[in-house]
C-alpha cells in the first residue's frame, strides 16, 4: 500500500500555486456565507417537516363521480316520488 503522505504532500505542491493566484480583492462567501445558508437549509427542512404534519391532519373528503352522480339521483329521485305517491294514497285512503 502506497504512503499517503506522499501523495497528499505532492498534491498539496501541485495546488499550492493555485492559493497564490488568489485575488486579495475578490468577494468570496466565506464562513458568514456558509452559516447563513446553513440556518436557512435548517429553516427549509423544519418547514416542510411541519407542513407534512399538517398535511397528515387534513380529513379530506372525496367528492362524488360526476357519471355516477346521476344514476344516484334517478335512484333517490324515483324512490321519493314513489315513497310520495304511497304516502299521498295512503293520506288519500284513511281520509
Amino acid at each position: 500500500m502506497p504512503d499517503m503522505s506522499a501523495s497528499a504532500s505532492l498534491a498539496m505542491t501541485h495546488l499550492l500555486p493555485f492559493a497564490a493566484e488568489v485575488d486579495e480583492d475578490k468577494v468570496t462567501p466565506g464562513v458568514l456565507g456558509f452559516i447563513v445558508f446553513a440556518v436557512m437549509a435548517l429553516a427549509v427542512w423544519a418547514l416542510m417537516k411541519s407542513m407534512n404534519k399538517q398535511m397528515g391532519r387534513i380529513e379530506f373528503k372525496e367528492a362524488p363521480d360526476p357519471e355516477q352522480t346521476p344514476a344516484a339521483t334517478k335512484e333517490t329521485a324515483s324512490g321519493a316520488a314513489n315513497g310520495a305517491a304511497r304516502g299521498s294514497a295512503k293520506g288519500s285512503a284513511q281520509d
